[in-house]
């Protein structure tokens, strides 16, 4: 079947996975994880569009949406939900969406991914608009909410990018820009929690990352926006201080205090200070 995805083929190095031996099963899936690498690394030309595309949204004011099901969604999610703490952007920024809700985050909720309304109503709880973009995750690239998150997009007029492993599908076809790495077959047939999954994770964690950095919320490779909600993130904004602002533990945490904790504003009082 020639729309059928790379992912539900059977890979011949597997073949034979009940029968190996466990380390030659760990063998052969630790050598097909490389290729997902790999094949991000080929597709780092659309990552770089894609990563243009959300600096401009979201310096312009919009809202950044990861829409999938399944692993694709709960790895949208996951990656969003790391943004304000990391880099200090409000929540609404950056957000997940996933077919079924959060309850579809901890266990599988049967044919949420083929409501393609759902992606529509979930979209349009949160008043998707022109300026805001959506980046529909799906590894087949033909999973219903995807689709339905992208046809919200075009009729809103807001941007439309996608993330699968498969080129040719519907989903990479209906984007402005698509992230297609080819990782090929899983392990386990259709199984794409493997390959599928840790490709998309590579772009996502790719994504966020080098936007933030474009939009100004890390110094050096320092997160001098980080939100310090844990003991460990405190002691965090510590060392970034005293590093930055070449000042002892005692005046970083003095200017911390001052600043409700937060690095960006004490690191411009001290460096206000030294004129």
């Amino acid at each position: 079947m020639p729309d059928e995805s790379p992912t539900e083929r059977v890979l011949d190095a597997s073949r034979h996975l009940d029968q190996m031996s466990v380390e030659d099963a760990l063998a052969t899936i630790h050598r097909e994880d490389r290729r997902a690498y790999d094949a991000v690394g080929a597709v780092l030309p659309d990552i770089a569009r894609a990563v243009d595309a959300l600096v401009c949204c979201l310096g312009e004011g919009g809202r950044w949406f990861n829409v999938g099901a399944g692993t694709s969604g709960r790895l949208g999610v996951l990656d969003a939900s790391e943004v304000p703490p990391t880099f200090g952007m409000p929540t609404q920024c950056v957000q997940g969406i996933i077919a079924g809700g959060e309850r579809a985050l901890v266990q599988a909720i049967e044919g949420a991914e083929d409501d393609a309304a759902a992606a529509e109503e979930a979209l349009g709880q949160r008043e998707l608009r022109a300026g805001d973009a959506v980046l529909a995750i799906s590894a087949s690239g033909s999973t219903p909410f995807a689709l339905g998150a992208l046809d919200t997009a075009k009729r809103v007029g807001a941007r439309r990018l996608a993330l699968t492993c498969h080129p040719a599908s519907a989903l990479a076809r209906e984007a402005e820009i698509a992230i297609a790495p080819k990782v090929g077959p899983e392990v386990i047939a259709g199984s794409t929690r493997m390959k599928g999954g840790l490709a998309q994770k590579m772009v996502l964690h790719l994504l966020s990352t080098v936007v933030m950095v474009q939009l100004g919320r890390v110094e050096g490779n320092l997160m001098t926006n980080l939100t310090p909600v844990s003991a460990k993130l405190a002691r965090r904004a510590v060392r970034i201080l005293t590093t930055l602002a070449e000042c002892d533990e005692k005046r970083a945490r003095e200017l911390l205090a001052a600043h409700d904790g937060n690095v960006a504003d004490a690191l411009r009082a001290i460096r206000d200070e030294s004129g």
